[in-house]
């Protein structure tokens, strides 16, 4: 009996610290600033296709990441992340559950992320990207 409780409790220390495990992933308030740019980009190019106006700002909250894989972004490293956020328009009061996917490269040292967006293949059959810097994370903020 005093076995089966003892590999009990190892078997729950050791699932308890694989969830404290650091993942190399960027930071919450990262995966929110991405999703966020990545909206606001999309809105543009709709609008201008359209001749529009841009429509106001979105929030976004609540990102879960199901799936996370490296991914070659030219000659750096990066992330392709994909899960379900939520978000709405500033003026709007319904917010919407969206899945979504996103590709972040990794800065040089590690310390920032970019916004990577496919932008059409090379003549060489390489995939082509678009980067967008995202903000910093400032010092003695939490990670998410």
């Amino acid at each position: 009996m005093r076995q089966g409780l003892a590999l009990a409790m190892v078997g729950l220390l050791v699932v308890g610290l694989g969830a404290c495990t650091p993942s190399n992933g960027p930071p919450q308030g990262t995966l929110l600033n991405a999703l966020a740019l990545q909206i606001q980009l999309t809105q543009a190019d709709v609008a201008r296709a359209l001749s529009l106006e841009s429509v106001g700002l979105p929030l976004v909250s609540r990102v879960r990441v199901e799936q996370q894989a490296p991914v070659t972004i030219g000659p750096s490293k990066g992330l392709r992340i994909a899960g379900r956020f939520d978000w709405r328009l500033g003026n709007d009061p319904f917010r919407v559950d969206a899945p979504f996917e996103i590709f972040l490269e990794r800065g040089a040292r590690g310390e920032s992320w970019r916004l990577a967006r496919p932008a059409g293949s090379a003549p060489e059959g390489e995939q082509e990207w678009l980067t967008y810097p995202l903000p910093l994370r400032k010092s003695g903020s939490p990670t998410g």
